[in-house]
């Protein structure tokens, strides 16, 4: 897995854009005293459902694999010239 420049803020875009557009299709918010774990699972499992990203091999399913996933779906999102984006 490749090293992604800015990773922990985009994951930090990934969880609000994911939030978002979970609430969006009818779920109901976070609690605050949800852990980023567990809203990273739900946002990736909804992206997977609703076939916005391709899901990983069931074997790869873990944390840093999902919030990899997320990293890049949000980079992909984002319009170019981000300051995220920008090296």
């Amino acid at each position: 897995m490749k090293k992604i420049k800015h990773e922990a803020q985009l994951l930090k875009k990934a969880l609000s854009i994911g939030e978002q557009y979970a609430k969006k299709r009818g779920y109901i918010t976070f609690d605050e005293g949800t852990s980023n774990k567990i809203k990273i699972e739900c946002i990736y499992r909804l992206l997977v459902d609703d076939k916005v990203i391709v899901p990983l091999a069931s074997d790869k399913e873990d944390g840093p694999n999902m919030k990899h996933k997320l990293v890049l779906w949000i980079q992909k999102q984002l319009p170019e010239g981000h300051p995220l984006l920008v090296d």
